[in-house]
């Protein structure tokens, strides 16, 4: 049965998207069956490991309105070598008619039944936003990877985040559980970076993966050319960084 796990965060830019891919790709580069969903209508993800968002027969909007079924909307990455759920603008549209639809926070989860033995890890890329799309996400998943910038307002938009993982571990999900805190684009140079990483450490101890993300150029350059950092530079600090905290996720979900 596969593990599934969403990155989220409900403050934008904080590396969600590119946690999501690398993690991915590192599962696969460590023999892991890896389904990676995209469930933000920016379709970063899906674009990140190659595939055209502009050129879906089907996606997770069609897949979410029971048009489709879950392999229907599948597509390997062979950049990445992993399976895609994709998403474009079209998944906006899938958001608002699920609002009016009963049971609709449980429709991802229900579709992931049918393939959870296909797979060993699914991993979740969630709009930067609370709404239904997220509730889907999280409804569906076993636990919940934080990418944190060591910034001024990073424990802010944290304390939020951790509020909603309680209200859906109240209704849809009791099972839910943060898996742990990952800190991204870190500059060991920049004292505020290092503060608010002591800070995580003091509140979220058990919680905070030993690995840091830090600010890397190929991490960066990757998604231009469809690739994951280990599918594009291998050797980069980036890309050890994420192969490490694959490792970290396997020994906290195994």
């Amino acid at each position: 049965m596969a593990v599934v796990l969403s990155v989220a965060n409900q403050k934008g830019g904080v590396g969600k998207t590119t946690t999501a891919v690398n993690l991915s790709a590192a599962l696969k580069a460590i023999k892991k069956r890896v389904l990676l969903i995209d469930i933000d209508p920016q379709g970063n993800a899906t674009m990140g490991c190659g595939i055209d968002k502009y050129n879906l027969d089907n996606s997770v909007c069609e897949l979410l309105l029971d048009e489709c079924s879950i392999s229907e909307a599948t597509v390997h990455a062979p950049n990445v070598e992993i399976d895609v759920l994709p998403s474009n603008t079209d998944l906006i549209a899938a958001e608002i008619a699920l609002l009016n639809r009963k049971n609709s926070e449980y429709k991802l989860k229900e579709a992931l039944a049918k393939v959870e033995d296909k797979y060993d890890y699914v991993v979740i890329d969630c709009p930067p936003s609370l709404n239904m799309l997220t509730i889907n996400a999280f409804t569906a998943s076993n636990g919940i990877i934080i990418p944190m910038q060591c910034e001024y307002y990073a424990l802010e938009g944290l304390t939020a985040l951790i509020q909603t993982i309680e209200k859906i571990q109240a209704t849809t999900n009791p099972e839910l559980e943060i898996t742990g805190l990952i800190r991204t684009m870190f500059d060991t140079r920049n004292n505020l970076s290092n503060e608010v990483s002591i800070q995580l450490l003091q509140y979220f101890s058990h919680k905070v993966f030993k690995t840091i993300i830090p600010r890397n150029v190929k991490l960066a350059e990757a998604p231009s050319f469809g690739l994951s950092a280990i599918n594009y530079a291998r050797s980069s600090k980036g890309a050890i960084s994420y192969i490490s905290l694959a490792s970290e996720v396997l020994r906290k979900t195994q």
